[in-house]
């Protein structure tokens, strides 16, 4: 008995009228995200990072071409490393954070065959509210929220957002404090949540002992002297930067001070800092990719924030990116900050002055404590915020709504 190759089978079918059958390939499937955040290229992380994990998914992302915020303007960055398509549009009013909204061509793009859009605004703000509204009801939209206080909203914007909780999939927390806030509220307990925190690049903010010498000669500091105390964050009233200055003037032990930032308490700022003699410095002129040299130059990160009535730390941002880049943390119990913590760093009651400086003293004196802390941070970065750990859980939960 013989046996032919398969090729003369295929051509014996040929011969007599039948052609092989075509190969089938599978469509990819098409993710959109929408962001303001996006304008600035290091922000783009998840939406690359999906792209990077997602073999069978195209990943587009839309980012202003300028937002002006209250702080800056920031334009567009394109950057080669660039994963996922991105889409620049206009956006008008961003230096009104609750009003902002796309311009034109946001609806056209919405419009396209999306299996799933992805929205990083929050669904009582215009700048989520619109391409949520704007979104064919055939397709699946998920939106991501850093609220932690249960609020109700004025009108327009509280009947605006139930509009949007009726029409998405589900939704995303940012932390433990915005499931408690939100989870029994009404349309946000019926959908499918997941509770996934913002990532930090870990390969950008990492130890680099060098590069923190080097700011502090820039600043005038020598590699001997006193531990740097830290701050980095925008200079307002509610991070609690008026108790961090009242708690270092009161150690009774060397310590030098690093604040990063700007904001409307600059000049009250600048003011005690002149007052220190040499031993503090504010640097308001720190891009963000000069952030982790800026790490690497202090110590420890002070993270003093203080609740308001209708504000509490929402996350802590800074707190990821000292862990990451091996700086000590201490921090207040303001809001979602002790979860953002966990164990690798010192948790302080935010109104207790008393309290604070005697952390403050345990940790300037005790260089063994702050490498503890350093190292436990690292690795808390690196199994819980990452971003292709964040991005993984990300696309599990978008996934569900895909299929």
């Amino acid at each position: 008995m013989s046996v032919r190759a398969p090729g003369a089978a295929c051509a014996r079918l040929a011969s007599i009228g039948y052609a092989a059958a075509p190969r089938m390939t599978k469509r990819r499937r098409r993710l959109l995200s929408i962001s303001h955040s996006y304008v600035i290229g290091l922000n783009r992380r998840l939406p690359n990072e999906l792209a990077r994990l997602g073999d069978d998914w195209e990943v587009t992302a839309i980012a202003p071409r300028l937002f002006k915020d209250q702080l800056r303007h920031a334009h567009f960055e394109p950057t080669p490393d660039d994963l996922c398509q991105v889409r620049p549009l206009d956006v008008h009013l961003s230096s009104e954070p609750h009003v902002f909204f796309w311009g034109r061509g946001i609806r056209s793009i919405l419009r396209e065959p999306w299996d799933v859009v992805h929205i990083w605004e929050e669904p009582y703000c215009f700048g989520g509210i619109q391409p949520a509204l704007l979104t064919p009801r055939t397709t699946p939209f998920v939106f991501a929220t850093f609220q932690n206080i249960a609020k109700r909203y004025p009108p327009p914007f509280g009947s605006l957002e139930r509009m949007v909780l009726r029409r998405a999939k589900g939704w995303i927390a940012y932390g433990e404090t915005i499931v408690r806030a939100q989870a029994d509220r009404d349309g946000y307990g019926r959908r499918p949540m997941a509770m996934i925190p913002p990532g930090v690049d870990t390969d950008l903010f990492r130890p680099e002992p060098a590069r923190g010498m080097a700011v502090r000669r820039e600043l005038g500091w020598g590699a001997e002297g006193p531990p740097v105390v830290g701050y980095l964050g925008r200079l307002v009233p509610e991070k609690g930067l008026a108790a961090m200055m009242r708690a270092l003037e009161a150690l009774k032990v060397p310590w030098r001070a690093l604040l990063v930032g700007t904001g409307p308490m600059q000049k009250e700022v600048d003011a005690w800092v002149q007052r220190q003699g040499g031993r503090a410095v504010l640097a308001t002129q720190v891009r963000h990719h000069e952030v982790p040299a800026y790490l690497n130059a202090m110590d420890m990160l002070v993270v003093p924030s203080l609740t308001k009535k209708n504000w509490r730390e929402q996350f802590g941002r800074m707190i990821t990116e000292a862990f990451a880049s091996g700086v000590a943390v201490i921090s207040s119990d303001s809001g979602e900050l002790p979860f953002t913590v966990g164990d690798a760093g010192v948790i302080v009651p935010e109104a207790s002055h008393e309290a604070w400086v005697r952390a403050l003293e345990e940790l300037v004196t005790s260089p063994e404590r702050r490498r503890d802390l350093a190292a436990r941070g690292r690795q808390r970065a690196i199994e819980h915020f990452a971003w292709p750990v964040v991005a993984r859980r990300t696309l599990d939960f978008l996934e569900r709504f895909a299929s």
